[in-house]
């Protein structure tokens, strides 16, 4: 049995990815998911994982991921489905981010703010996180689960788990600023009502709930965000989604550096290998894909990019599982020295 943790990134409907990989490791019998750490879409889709493992075992947390993302957009329609999924991604982000209620809505929240809608706002995603259940993600049994947001007031990241999940922590895991408003959670410790935004921008995904002793070395990065982009951005649009994939993997690399720092002190000696973890890194990803959307395609969860965004991160899992499955658990397989050079 190969024993890992999953660490899932946030980027809105791009999420549907990790949808992809979650269904094909949940198929392999030889892999137990040990623990999960999740923000922003990363966050559902953790969230829907235990839920639906608790509830139903494997097949059970496919069903609860299938439902999730039915729910956000994922619907087959007939003979309209088949023809959309014949378009291009690329083509598909290029006509949204061209067409004018795109446009018309990208400079009405440059020019506005949530809170201007007062009485009336609500978030369009509470109705959908309501009927996760939290007995099931809150349970001390299956996977730990370690769910993070931004502390507004602070700039700092919290990570919640256990107990401490609810429907309003999840969606302050995935609060972008600019769409919703801060979402508001009492903090126990402090008795302060603290308010929270995207943990994107501080742990996207936070990796060091991880590092806990009981859990297994081995962490597989679920990766959407593009590390890499070849082309340099030229026009507005293509200047705001790299700022944006810069951004939401700050917080990552900063946290693999860290990584890789002790994994150079144990292999010097200069650490002891019972003082620090020797973590196992893995990533999962399909960055070539993914260059090929936008913030649009984020933002806007289209049926049919969100079908093959799906394929995607099944095609990407069964790849890295043909490679990397018999390194589970022996060594890491994501060059991180390489990362930085």
């Amino acid at each position: 049995m190969k024993r890992i943790n999953l660490a899932l990134q946030g980027g809105g409907a791009h999420g549907a990815f990790t949808w992809g990989v979650l269904d094909v490791l949940l198929q392999d019998e030889d892999i137990e998911i040990a623990g999960v750490t999740g923000t922003s879409a990363g966050a559902l889709n953790a969230a829907a994982l235990k839920a639906g493992l608790l509830e139903g075992g494997r097949d059970g947390a496919r069903s609860n991921l299938d439902w999730l993302w039915q729910q956000m957009g994922a619907q087959d329609v007939p003979g309209l489905s088949a023809w959309l999924a014949a378009v291009p991604p690329d083509m598909v982000s290029q006509t949204l981010e061209y067409s004018w209620p795109f446009m018309a809505a990208d400079y009405w929240l440059r020019m506005t703010s949530p809170y201007a809608m007062g009485p009336f706002y609500a978030h369009p995603l509470r109705d959908l996180v309501d009927q996760f259940s939290f007995d099931q993600v809150c349970a001390d049994d299956g996977p730990k689960l370690f769910i993070c947001a931004t502390n507004v007031r602070s700039g700092k990241a919290r990570v919640f788990s256990g107990a401490e999940i609810s429907t309003d922590v999840l969606l302050a895991s995935a609060c972008l600023p600019t769409l919703f408003q801060a979402v508001e959670i009492d903090d126990p410790k402090t008795g302060e009502r603290e308010a929270y935004w995207d943990g994107g921008y501080t742990g996207n995904p936070s990796l060091w709930p991880l590092f806990d002793r009981k859990l297994p070395d081995d962490v597989v990065i679920v990766n959407i965000n593009p590390l890499r982009r070849e082309d340099i951005p030229k026009t507005p649009q293509q200047i705001t989604n790299r700022i944006n994939e810069i951004s939401f993997n700050a917080a990552l690399l900063s946290e693999l550096r860290a990584v890789a720092f002790v994994q150079r002190l144990i292999a010097q000696g200069a650490l002891k290998r019972e003082e620090k973890r020797e973590v196992k890194v893995h990533m999962i990803a399909d960055d070539a894909f993914m260059t090929r959307l936008s913030v649009a395609t984020k933002s806007w969860p289209v049926p049919s990019v969100l079908g093959q965004l799906k394929e995607a991160g099944q095609n990407a899992a069964k790849d890295f599982l043909v490679a990397h499955k018999d390194d589970l658990n022996v060594t890491g397989t994501v060059d991180l020295a390489a990362m930085y050079s």
